[in-house]
């Protein structure tokens, strides 16, 4: 993210580089004496007005004519064309004989008093107000065509109600061609539509004036209007992440507590005006984390003021509607609206006519869309809903309750009556909760959160209420809700003290909250000791957490901690869980036939299992024993159980675990693609552990297409959150990622110093389940490097150990491609072929090339290129349908120095050189040395000086940073 600033007191537009571009191009284009059209649409609140004020200080090359719409005049014909041209100056800056200027004319440097900051020299801006312009004496009033004054001459009287749409284009024709012309007209929607029609017919054919430019904004949901269609649109959306940040950031001075600063962001969902609004409302002792805040951040007066000037011209009929729709909305936040019929029922039954809805629609504040009916701006809900009084809102909720009949609808109506309730009431509230978690309602667990939390805000003070505040925070952190259940958490904290299975609970869910997005350490803790407390009460709960104990271990690379979270055996476990259970306790203590016959049985029951949770254990099994493609399948079905329930804090999760096993079968595009959506998905649902392996999985796939910045990016990002949090399997997965990108580009003295600390022992030593996996890749890296040959050699011994167990379907392939490259002469070449044979019943394009491709790379060294460029041509191939850029490059290569012609063949001076000489000149380009090359190809460094200087004299070059330009220019042109 980046901030456009310029000099003096011109304000800061965080996140709007793009919009700001934009603009200037428009800019630009009247500089150079032609003309432009922009169109700038957005909700209330994201920054249109602040966008164009930020035009006009910019636009130094001429006249800025600039107003806004005043509402009030919108069913005023030609009041908004009155508006813009009493924004004109008279002739020479003077007003006519006898009048007062209605916007005076300010020179450089002029500044009233507690006024804005004069604009920079040169520049005449001229901001009228809608109907701001004084009225002149008759004899004073200049027409023009169309009967609209000249510019330079203010209108004296409202332009005649037989003003064509042409009159503007006609007055802009007209204007003074020796300067630009900018034309800004902020909320150009809210003119009368008269105005509106000449605005749109002028915008639409600008490019007949010469060097007139027009910027107009719009709410988003007039964009697509009639007489704005077709135009040039840049559409602001919420600000991002960083962006938000760094607007409050610059609000409180950097003074805001991480958790308050962290509210405030979610709060304000990325709409400056409303976090602007938020920051301003909080006290220092409050953004400093030394108060409470309050509850709810975004009250109705916060809200209001940012979106309310939307609803308050609206008929009373209308907002008592909208109170309903939003009134419905609270069962489902995350839903697609109310439902129409709901509405509509307790709507009559209130005396509404349901046509009041049409006033709505026309406003752009709701719409009716099938069966349901929503607002297209969740804050104009939002405060529709908190701007009520409390009585009004209780009656809208007691209404739609009235309005619900029958056992399909228990879940809403009780909780509409709940929220209609004025006090405790024992008796509701236990119905409440018991539906809240009946299996047999059908209901999201956004849904069940919300019941249970209002079950407990009309529980009785007792024990039960922070029960169910407890159930609301898993149901809330299941449904993506992650600060929801810890704010729900912290309210159950009380009244939990001395029940231990409620302590055991909230334990609970504060270790899994932890597991997905913070320390997991402290997860497993928190786990562990929730494991201890619930054990008494609820034994299958407190098998699950340690389950999930067992997962935060695992991620933190700690085997013995797995094992302790594993070890005890539960009084009476179910089978599922004790054949999981079981199973990864033998397979984690090397005991894979013992591993077998539990594991087998988890993946068999998984075949008619629709829980996401065992489903996710059964593709781990399936992992564990090896079997890529069942692994696959598996996570297939959990992703698809956990999006049936609305699970957003599972969704992510299953879209890991198929990524990764796509990623161990060579499917790399389907891995990628299903990272990426993981990525969304996690960020939305405030996992970050999360994000950080979905981040590592997508360097991994980055590290075989060759995308340097995205393989960079990827890793950055995985490493950030893996250090703190202490993820060592987010961690390894991206370290391997960097040195197979460096083994890809001939990097192997790079990739074998990388991948050494991991592999080898020690404290550096990289997480259990992935060091092995890596092992073929430092093997190789080491002996291409001429380095470590000790090391690779204990690399590949206990790569065979591993291999024997069966975890991997490509292990025996890679152990005998390990073999191959430390083996003499004689014995290599048996070795190699024995690894591609093992490849072709294995499956896998990526493995197998990368054999094929050592392979004859050993061919060429032994002078038998003929048989080299078959291997290498199957290798180029496979490497091509793996999307494996870096390496089919690399066998390009390979084949060139055969002799062989490979798809893509070098042009330009590059043509020139031979195939080593080529080789030579990429790799130097690269910027390797002379001894980081011979390392590459194999070669000694005498050599590699040789060849350079018949490089340099041949391209008539004298230096490396010439010939590094030469091959980046060649290489482009190729490309392109």
């Amino acid at each position: 993210m980046t901030t456009k600033t310029t000099t003096g007191t011109t304000p800061r537009l965080y996140g709007r580089d793009a919009e700001l571009d934009a603009v200037a191009a428009l800019s630009e284009r009247l500089s150079s004496g032609r003309s432009g059209v922009l169109l700038i649409a957005g909700e209330p609140g994201l920054g249109r007005s602040a966008l164009m004020e930020r035009a006009v200080r910019d636009f130094t090359a001429g006249r800025v004519l600039h107003t806004r719409a005043a509402p009030a005049e919108r069913h005023l014909a030609h009041s908004g064309l009155h508006a813009l041209l009493s924004s004109a100056p008279s002739p020479a800056g003077a007003p006519p004989p006898g009048t007062a200027p209605s916007h005076p004319v300010r020179t450089p440097g002029d500044r009233p008093a507690g006024g804005p900051a004069p604009h920079p020299p040169g520049h005449e801006t001229f901001t009228g107000l809608a109907g701001a312009g004084a009225r002149r004496p008759a004899t004073d009033r200049h027409t023009g065509p169309g009967g609209l004054p000249p510019l330079g001459h203010p209108p004296t009287l409202p332009p005649p109600s037989g003003t064509p749409p042409t009159g503007l284009l006609d007055l802009l024709e007209r204007a003074d061609r020796n300067r630009p012309l900018l034309v800004c007209v902020d909320d150009a929607h809210l003119w009368d539509p008269l105005s509106r029609a000449a605005l749109g017919f002028a915008a639409r054919r600008a490019d007949s004036v010469p060097a007139v430019g027009l910027l107009l904004s719009v709410a988003g949901h007039r964009a697509g209007a009639p007489d704005f269609a077709g135009l040039p649109l840049v559409r602001l959306g919420p600000l991002g992440d960083r962006a938000a940040g760094a607007l409050l950031d610059d609000l409180t001075s950097g003074t805001a507590d991480p958790l308050v600063r962290d509210a405030l962001l979610r709060e304000a969902g990325g709409n400056p005006a409303l976090l602007t609004a938020l920051a301003r409302r909080l006290s220092p002792a409050q953004l400093a984390g030394h108060a409470p805040l309050p509850r709810p951040l975004a009250d109705g007066p916060a809200l209001n003021g940012v979106v309310g000037g939307r609803l308050a011209e609206l008929p009373p009929a209308t907002r008592d509607l909208l109170l309903l729709v939003a009134a419905a909305h609270e069962h489902r936040p995350d839903g697609c609206g109310a439902d129409a019929a709901l509405v509509l029922r307790a709507a009559r039954a209130a005396g509404i006519d349901p046509a009041a809805l049409d006033a709505a629609e026309r406003a752009g504040v709701a719409r009716s869309a099938g069966d349901r009916v929503r607002f297209d701006d969740p804050l104009v809900r939002r405060a529709v809903h908190r701007g009520a009084p409390l009585a009004r809102r209780r009656a809208a909720h007691a209404r739609l309750a009235a309005a619900l009949d029958g056992d399909r609808d228990r879940l809403a109506r009780l909780t509409h009556r709940a929220l209609a309730a004025e006090g405790p009431d024992a008796r509701l509230a236990a119905e409440l909760a018991s539906a809240a978690v009946a299996p047999d309602v059908r209901a999201e667990p956004l849904q069940r959160s919300l019941a249970l939390a209002r079950a407990a805000d009309v529980t009785p003070a007792d024990g039960s209420r922070a029960a169910r505040l407890t159930a609301a925070a898993e149901y809330a952190r299941l449904g993506g809700r992650p600060h929801r259940a810890a704010e729900l958490l912290a309210a159950a904290r009380e009244g939990a003290a001395g029940h231990d299975a409620v302590r055991g609970g909230a334990e609970l869910v504060r270790g899994a909250l932890a597991l997905r997005d913070g320390p997991v350490a402290d997860a497993y803790e928190a786990l562990l000791m929730a494991a201890a407390l619930l054990a008494p009460h609820d034994p299958e709960g407190a098998q699950g957490a340690r389950f999930a104990a067992m997962e935060a271990a695992w991620a933190a690379g700690d085997s013995a901690s797995c094992l302790a979270a594993l070890d005890p055996r539960p009084a009476r476990p179910r089978p599922e869980d004790d054949d999981f259970r079981t199973g990864l306790l033998a397979a984690l203590t090397g005991r894979f036939g013992d591993a077998r016959g539990p594991l087998r049985r988890v993946l068999d029951r998984a075949a008619c299992d629709d829980d996401p949770l065992r489903l996710l254990r059964a593709g781990a099994a399936a992992l564990v024993l090896g079997d890529v493609a069942v692994a696959c399948r598996v996570n297939a079905r959990a992703l698809a159980a956990a999006r049936a329930r609305a699970a957003a804090t599972l969704v992510p999760l299953a879209l890991e675990h198929l990524a990764y096993a796509e990623l161990r079968t060579g499917r790399h595009a389907r891995a990628r693609a299903h990272a990426e959506e993981g990525l969304r998905t996690a960020h939305r649902s405030g996992q970050r552990n999360v994000v950080a392996h979905h981040h590592a999985v997508l360097a991994l796939v980055a590290s075989i297409e060759g995308d340097r910045a995205l393989l960079a990016g990827h890793a950055d990002a995985a490493l950030e959150v893996a250090g703190p949090h202490g993820l060592a399997q987010a961690a390894s997965l991206a370290e391997w990622a960097r040195a197979r990108a460096d083994l890809g580009r001939g990097m192997a003295l790079d990739a074998a110093a990388r991948l050494g600390p991991l592999v080898r022992p020690g404290h550096r030593r990289g997480h259990f389940a992935v060091r092995m996996l890596m092992a073929p890749c430092f093997v190789e890296a080491a002996v291409l490097a001429g380095e470590c040959a000790a090391d690779a050699r204990t690399a590949a011994e206990e790569f065979a150990v591993w291999a024997a167990l069966g975890g991997d379907p490509q292990a025996p392939a890679q152990l005998a491609r390990c073999r191959a490259l430390l083996a003499p002469g004689p014995e290599a070449e048996a070795l190699y072929a024995h690894a591609v044979a093992r490849h072709e019943r294995a499956g896998g394009d990526f493995e197998r090339a990368r054999t094929l491709l050592l392979y004859g790379k050993w061919l060429r060294r032994r002078r038998r290129p003929r048989e080299a460029r078959g291997r290498l041509k199957d290798a180029l191939y496979a490497f091509e349908r793996s999307g494996a850029t870096v390496w089919a490059e690399q066998t390009r290569a390979e084949l060139r120095a055969t002799g062989g012609a490979a798809a893509r063949e070098t042009a330009g001076p590059l043509a020139r050189l031979t195939p080593q000489q080529l080789r030579i000149a990429r790799c130097v380009a690269e910027g390797a040395t002379n001894r980081e090359v011979a390392l590459r190809l194999s070669i000694s460094p005498r050599t590699v000086d040789h060849h350079l200087r018949n490089v340099f004299a041949l391209l008539g070059i004298r230096s490396r940073v010439e010939l590094s330009r030469l091959v980046a220019r060649e290489e482009t042109v190729g490309a392109g």
